[in-house]
């Protein structure tokens, strides 16, 4: 049977998504969704985004667009006065990555796949977005700064109208475990800090985890 899975915030731990990738062994049938948040504060990621441009030939890959890849292609459209606030939030890595110290001479093609990320994404039971949602607000109508920045740390929304299960990012749980909340799972688990990349199956609930290293948690709690 096909799989929906899920994976939280990348950032640029190719090492981590490269385990993660082995060890669920994506199959044609199988749809994934990514977070978002694929560059800016870990040391790759030039190859994150070049693994998932190959995944696109593997499975069903539905990209969402995180704040991290938001504020990139904003800096590579021209926006200098964000610049510096960029570097400070990781951007820099993302510039080391590619070898480069201009946005504009990032390939192309990898900007072109940011520009295609979704803002949301929805199934029959479960919906997906990086950053949080209005309870009362269809997805279609919610604000992007809503999608893309807002943070369940200073407030879980409750369920939402449609009664499907919220799978989410964005908000890194530094305790390495997926936020279940029944309605929400955030599955960020701070990855490019101390913590573990995560992928999840939503249907089933299997959790797998690696570390920023490539190590494999066997047996997440």
């Amino acid at each position: 049977m096909s799989r929906i899975l899920a994976i939280g915030d990348i950032h640029g731990c190719s090492a981590a998504l490269d385990t993660l990738l082995n060890r669920i062994d994506l199959r044609p049938d199988d749809m994934l969704v990514t977070l978002g948040d694929y560059v800016d504060r870990g040391p790759d990621s030039r190859g994150v985004i070049e693994r998932l441009l190959a995944l696109q030939r593997r499975c069903r890959l539905i990209p969402l667009l995180g704040n991290h890849d938001e504020m990139l292609l904003r800096v590579h459209d021209g926006q200098r006065e964000i610049y510096i606030e960029w570097l400070m939030y990781g951007g820099n890595a993302t510039l080391e990555s590619y070898d480069t110290i201009e946005p504009e001479t990032i390939p192309a093609e990898h900007v072109a796949f940011l520009r295609s990320c979704r803002l949301y994404y929805e199934t029959a039971e479960h919906f997906f977005v990086h950053g949080s949602y209005r309870p009362e607000t269809p997805l279609a109508d919610q604000p992007r700064k809503t999608l893309l920045w807002d943070s369940i740390k200073r407030g879980a929304p409750g369920p939402h109208a449609s009664g499907k299960i919220a799978i989410l990012g964005h908000s890194s749980q530094k305790s390495g475990n997926v936020l279940d909340l029944g309605h929400l799972k955030c599955i960020d688990t701070w990855c490019y800090g101390d913590g573990w990349l995560t992928a999840l199956d939503v249907q089933s609930g299997k959790i797998w985890q690696a570390d920023k290293s490539g190590v494999l948690r066997e047996t997440p709690l």
